[in-house]
């Protein structure tokens, strides 16, 4: 979660993994949705691996995402699990 200096929620970013790559979910206030694959940085035969960024990543799957979402939350704020669960919901439907 980011906050805003009055406490306010700026907005959030989910991590999460989808068969064998690692994907976030962003979503800030001001600026809507981003969808991204996680590039580890690993692949390249010797040399040192580097850091891990984010690079576009059109497949979202709103329902795996809302399941595994459910399932692995645990305890946290009601009203933060709340907010999440209903911006992956209100995730725009891709055509």
């Amino acid at each position: 979660m980011w906050y805003k200096p009055d406490k306010n929620i700026l907005g959030f970013q989910l991590c999460y993994k989808s068969g064998t790559h690692e994907k976030a979910l962003t979503w800030l206030k001001d600026k809507g949705y981003s969808h991204d694959r996680i590039d580890d940085g690993e692949g390249k035969i010797l040399t040192y691996k580097m850091t891990p960024i984010l690079v576009p990543d059109g497949t979202f799957d709103k329902e795996q995402l809302l399941a595994i979402f459910k399932k692995e939350i645990g305890e946290i704020d009601p009203e933060l699990k709340n907010l999440v669960y209903q911006k992956i919901s209100e995730y725009p439907k891709q055509e």
